[in-house]
């Protein structure tokens, strides 16, 4: 019942749809009154657009602000004043999570070759998908994943975009805290030069954890608009450049066959040995081009977790200043180029450092070399920050999707917005506290929520919302696009079942704890 209705809307007015391709174009009032004025033929077909709206007003309040400008979506009655810059520092913060720890190690367990290829495929796939998003929500002025699903699907589209956006943060959001849980002991444990911590409270990971969610990111979850965090997101990349920068330098500081810390105090004075006696030949020291083994399971969700910023890109959109879909296009792919440069970088130098010795989380490596090193502390420090400054970012999305699946009738309500973040906030940090490690948490939530959000949900909704008349079911595009949510479900196929097999012989470095 529900299905049938939006999918009316969109099928009797293609003539009104067409006059606005972007939603809301450069200025949005005169394009408005040029499209109610210009068909008159289609003036039923406006009347019976209008009425529809107004039934589904209730279902869109949150970004209709009124009915007499209803082509001009916003959130509440918001008028994008995002900058283009902003909104990439925005963008790529999203896209910048803590899968670049892990990807050096996904080079370790897929080669120098097949990673790049994979990489290549997964950013130009996002960038394929990001273009789906902003077609389907051009077509029906609409700027929000659920809203889409709503429009495609009625309410069921509606509950799965929103469950998996939330499951897909709330994922990232914990390996976020989860490094902060794991490395905020660690870094203040060296600064103090603390070798046997003793218990104080402020060496523990849980109480930090803690601390950290309440001082910085409550905070800033409680902005009201996205656009106010341009500038954190900006500090937030200038930090992982500061981590790239030093992953490179380590490159050439560091000899190949390292000697861990551990081992002996004189650490720096056996490398220099090791590498006197032709360290270079060392076949633990030669790169490998294509390597598989049982951990590349792990590798495609990692990279696939790597580019998701899917459920941000709307709400972007949305607080862009003069926003046309080429213009936040350029957005997202300005930033899925930046952090895919970054990405190989950093995968590359860090395995040419370490090869086979990679760790899931590249900067325990470090420390098992020199604990106390200075700039791998500071890098430290950095990735620390990055991560806390990108959690207020992905937790827009989950209290916008929460909204959408609880309150669908209710305006912008600063109680409902502050106790949304702060049940989440607090659910994360019970979920951190108690959680096993990071790759688990990782491995399952990219091979479920990563290909629905990536792949599945915009190949589908462009389907569904481009009309028929415009691209009927066998066009290039629609196939296309249907091949593309093929791929999402093989993907996920494929990952959760290597992840299962590897849970169950027991090999795997998520379910040992390591």
């Amino acid at each position: 019942m529900s299905e049938d209705k939006p999918a009316d809307t969109v099928e009797t007015a293609p003539a009104e749809l067409n006059a606005i391709p972007n939603g809301k174009g450069h200025e949005p009032g005169e394009e408005i009154t040029a499209s109610a004025k210009t068909p008159p033929a289609g003036d039923a077909d406006n009347a019976h657009r209008t009425e529809n709206t107004e039934a589904n007003l209730p279902e869109s309040q949150e970004f209709l602000s009124g009915v007499d400008d209803k082509k001009t979506t916003r959130f509440t009655d918001f008028e994008g004043k995002t900058s283009f810059g902003m909104s990439v520092f925005n963008l790529g913060n999203a896209i910048m999570g803590s899968g670049i720890l892990g990807l050096a190690y996904a080079m370790a367990n897929t080669g120098v070759v097949l990673f790049l290829v994979l990489l290549t495929v997964v950013a130009v796939l996002s960038s394929y998908s990001i273009h789906l998003l902003l077609k389907s929500s051009g077509i029906v002025g609409i700027r929000a994943y659920e809203q889409l699903g709503y429009r495609a699907f009625g309410t069921p589209g509606k509950m799965a975009a929103g469950i998996a956006i939330t499951l897909q943060n709330i994922g990232a959001m914990s390996s976020y805290l989860y490094i902060v849980k794991y490395e905020f002991p660690l870094v203040i444990q060296a600064f103090l030069k603390v070798d046997k911590p003793a218990g104080e409270w402020f060496m523990n990971g849980n109480y930090l954890v803690i601390g950290v969610s309440i001082a910085v990111i409550l905070p800033l979850a409680l902005m009201k608009q996205l656009g106010y965090l341009g500038y954190t997101s900006g500090f937030s990349l200038t930090c992982m450049v500061f981590f790239l920068i030093s992953v490179i330098y380590k490159k050439f500081n560091i000899p190949c066959p390292f000697v861990d810390f551990a081992f002996n105090g004189t650490a720096s004075v056996l490398n220099v040995n090791a590498t006197d006696l032709g360290g270079a030949e060392d076949p633990a020291c030669i790169p490998k081009m294509v390597n598989l083994n049982s951990q590349t399971a792990y590798t495609i969700p990692i990279l696939a977790f790597a580019f998701v910023c899917h459920p941000e890109v709307l709400p972007i959109y949305t607080e862009l200043r003069n926003p046309t879909k080429k213009k936040m296009q350029h957005v997202a792919n300005i930033s899925i180029a930046v952090m895919y440069g970054m990405y190989f970088l950093a995968a590359l130098f860090g395995y040419l450092t370490f090869y086979g010795e990679v760790e899931a989380e590249l900067l325990h490596t470090y420390s098992r070399i020199d604990p106390y090193d200075t700039l791998i502390l500071c890098v430290r420090v950095a990735v620390l920050t990055a991560v806390t400054l990108t959690v207020p970012i992905v937790l827009f999305p989950v209290r916008r999707a929460i909204q959408q699946m609880m309150f669908p009738n209710k305006t912008f309500y600063w109680p409902r917005h502050i106790a949304i973040a702060v049940v989440l906030l607090t659910f994360i940090n019970l979920l951190v506290i108690f959680a096993p490690n990071i790759l688990g948490i990782f491995g399952v939530i990219g091979a479920t929520s990563a290909p629905c959000l990536i792949f599945i949900f915009p190949a589908v909704f462009y389907i569904r919302i481009v009309p028929k008349e415009e691209e009927p079911l066998r066009s290039a595009p629609k196939i296309m696009a249907a091949c593309f949510a093929g791929i999402g479900f093989l993907f996920m196929i494929m990952s959760l079942s290597f992840i299962i097999i590897d849970w169950t012989s027991g090999t795997s470095k998520a379910s040992s704890g390591h």
